[in-house]
């Protein structure tokens, strides 16, 4: 069992800047894509940024303003959020592919984290 553990959420006014890691401890963490989704109350979870072995993709939401990146010494992921708008507001998770490689939907990750919460304040 993998068990992904966020941090770095809350509440922060719109234009400002957050950063979110997530920690992944396990064997062969390089060896696997990383992705980051968010859900709000009511809707399904969207796809926000991924990173694999081949590079990085983002929701074109978010493009420009968020970055995702690695740190395989220390078995992280995190995600810089700047420019941030009052609809990046969600519970953000971050997920383990099922492979190296990365897809934007949520059954190609077989780990989750828990979440954690962003608060975007207009």
């Amino acid at each position: 069992q993998v068990q992904l553990v966020e941090s770095g959420g809350g509440l922060v006014q719109a234009g400002g800047p957050l950063r979110l890691s997530c920690a992944a401890p396990g064997p062969a963490f390089s060896a696997y894509g990383l992705g980051w989704f968010r859900q709000t109350p009511g809707q399904a979870r969207e796809f926000v940024a991924a990173i694999s072995w081949s590079g990085t993709y983002y929701a074109d939401s978010v493009k420009g303003r968020f970055t995702i990146s690695r740190d395989n010494a220390k078995n992280t992921v995190h995600l810089q959020m700047s420019s941030l708008k009052p609809e990046d507001t969600a519970v953000y998770y971050c997920a383990r592919s099922r492979s190296a490689a990365v897809v934007s939907r949520d059954g190609g990750y077989d780990y989750w984290g828990q979440g954690t919460q962003v608060t975007v304040s207009s």
